[in-house]
């Protein structure tokens, strides 16, 4: 059979994310419109070549056009969802009447939905049974893949042929997609390694070390395995680009916007004081509200994800539950 070609694809949301996978998909080749809800986005885009708002000072290529209105993206053969996890729903809702029925969806946001405890690939399920889509994700900065610097990511998608064909869509000698048919452990790393990287940048305001980051990393990344389990995903997903190696990358730079909240955090900053001037939460403080409640529910041991949830959630102090934290009982590695 042959492969389908998408030529138009749309993208979802405008931050600093959305404009570097528009980037991307210019690189790629396809004829490339971005949805902005900012009208100065639209506009600088489209007459600047910048989005001054979200990714000030990089030039974009004036092959990408931008637009604020949904419609425009009704002849899109294919659309990247890059709205925050939390608004993916309201997101795929709105769209709806614009879609073709084959144009498939590919789902960039990380998170698990607070309200409902679902995975974005669940949303989806439930507001629009029909659309085929797959999972992006993966070790990725924004500044670097706009730049055209390499990187490689994950795209899982139930349907192996439609994941080929996406692949080869969208993807490039530095924009390398990995193709994977395990949906729910490509979103389990993505959700969870934000939690972790708060905890990470914590450890780093707290001045504890290299060392203690390093164990935060790896105990974490046990976390993140018992919780996927719990999914039925599959446990070498969790050791591949979107479970490991975005867990790595995420815990390992201020670039992370969930690692610098953590290391403010860290280093003394209240969660409202350091969100006053920011344009965006750090997904990982939205996701621990419920990622802590299904670890509950299901008996999973998680205390990394819990002492992150009584600092953010609870205001419990932080060199108090990180003493706590690493004054824990011993026991063994696979417990």
């Amino acid at each position: 059979m042959s492969s389908v070609t998408y030529e138009k694809v749309g993208v979802l949301g405008a931050g600093a994310w959305g404009t570097a996978l528009a980037a991307a998909m210019v690189r790629a080749n396809r004829e490339t419109l971005l949805w902005a809800r900012e009208e100065e986005v639209v506009e600088t885009i489209n007459t600047h070549h910048e989005n001054t708002l979200f990714l000030k000072g990089v030039a974009l290529d004036p092959k990408l056009k931008a637009t604020g209105l949904l419609e425009d993206l009704s002849e899109c053969d294919a659309i990247l969802m890059v709205s925050p996890a939390q608004h993916l729903r309201s997101s795929v809702i709105s769209l709806k009447p614009y879609l073709k029925t084959d144009c498939p969806l590919i789902i960039c946001s990380k998170g698990i939905e607070v309200t409902t405890g679902k995975l974005m690939s669940d949303v989806m399920a439930e507001v629009a049974p029909k659309q085929p889509f797959a999972i992006l994700s993966g070790p990725t900065f924004a500044a670097e893949v706009v730049r055209g610097q390499f990187s490689a990511i994950t795209l899982a998608c139930e349907d192996e042929k439609l994941g080929n064909d996406l692949m080869d869509a969208i993807g490039t000698v530095n924009f390398r997609p990995y193709l994977s048919t395990d949906v729910i452990g490509s979103q389990i790393g993505g959700a969870v390694k934000n939690v972790l990287a708060i905890a990470t940048g914590i450890a780093a305001g707290l001045d504890m070390g290299e060392n203690t980051r390093a164990a935060v990393i790896t105990r974490g990344l046990a976390e993140m395995v018992r919780f996927a389990a719990s999914y039925g995903a599959e446990n070498d997903t969790l050791m591949g680009l979107s479970g490991l190696g975005d867990l790595l990358l995420t815990c390992s730079s201020t670039q992370s916007r969930n690692m610098s909240l953590g290391k403010a955090l860290g280093e003394g900053q209240t969660f409202s004081d350091y969100m006053a001037d920011k344009l965006s939460v750090a997904e990982g403080a939205h996701t621990v509200k419920i990622l802590h409640k299904i670890a509950v529910d299901r008996k999973i041991s998680m205390p990394i994800t819990e002492a992150v949830y009584r600092i953010i959630v609870d205001g419990e102090p932080v060199s108090d539950v990180f003493d706590e934290l690493v004054n824990r009982p011993f026991t063994r590695e696979d417990e």
